[in-house]
């Protein structure tokens, strides 16, 4: 595989039932990650990771903790030296409620101007209780600078780590009703719940969504069939 990070997840089951409570009481569970699978997988790792996305235009910096929407990092400032981004993720709020799970979460970093990421790339963070450095290779096929198509793409950030990038409404963000993988491993097909009822907010931003699966023997080509919620299409997955 391409990619080249600090840990590898597997692919997770859901997690049991969840209760709420603040922020700074968080007590880990299973990471409930859409999976094809979880009974052959290794135990995961919860170290931070990341992947590229949007065709290299953007990268998805994952932690762990509450699945939470409101508990997820974002990035307060994005700089980069070189080859070298640094991230400085916001302080987490403190009236937020999160759930009590211990997930895999990805914040989207914009690649800023002058990064080449045909090039390796080092990606520095710190803040919101986090800090790390994590190694991520350049791709021949990724393309520097310009704004984003809109259109979702994905990226590896472990062997069995995959995350989707979709875009659209803050408050109507896709929820995984089914993930089957092919059975040549080559992909799988990922089903999002619709809800024609559902009243969305008019803005247009980027949604990251964690899914599971079986590693590939292979990961060169792998794709994801997407169904449901207006997100029809197929996306190929880099790394």
């Amino acid at each position: 595989m391409r990619i080249r990070t600090a840990l590898a997840i597997a692919a997770l089951a859901a997690s049991a039932t969840l209760a709420l409570a603040g922020c700074a009481q968080l007590e880990p569970v299973s990471p409930p990650v859409p999976t094809a699978d979880s009974t052959t997988s290794p135990q995961p790792s919860t170290d931070p990771a990341a992947a590229w996305l949007d065709g290299g235009r953007g990268i998805g910096l994952v932690t762990y903790g509450s699945s939470s929407l409101a508990c997820t990092p974002t990035a307060q400032d994005v700089s980069a030296d070189g080859q070298t981004i640094t991230v400085t993720l916001a302080d987490p709020d403190a009236n937020a409620v999160c759930t009590m799970d211990f997930a895999p979460r990805a914040t989207f970093v914009g690649v800023p101007e002058g990064v080449d990421p045909t090039k390796d790339v080092t990606v520095i963070f710190h803040g919101g209780g986090f800090q790390g450095r994590l190694p991520l290779a350049g791709g021949s096929a990724l393309r520097a600078g310009g704004s984003s198509d809109g259109k979702p793409s994905a990226g590896w950030f472990s062997e069995n780590g995959i995350l989707l990038l979709t875009w659209g409404s803050s408050t109507c963000r896709p929820v995984v009703s089914d993930l089957v993988e092919d059975q040549d491993k080559k992909g799988a097909t990922v089903t999002f719940q619709t809800d024609a009822t559902q009243v969305c907010t008019m803005d247009f931003v980027p949604r990251i969504t964690v899914l599971g699966v079986n590693a590939p023997a292979d990961p060169s080509g792998y794709s994801l069939t997407l169904k449901g919620d207006h997100l029809d299409g197929k996306v190929t997955v880099i790394g």
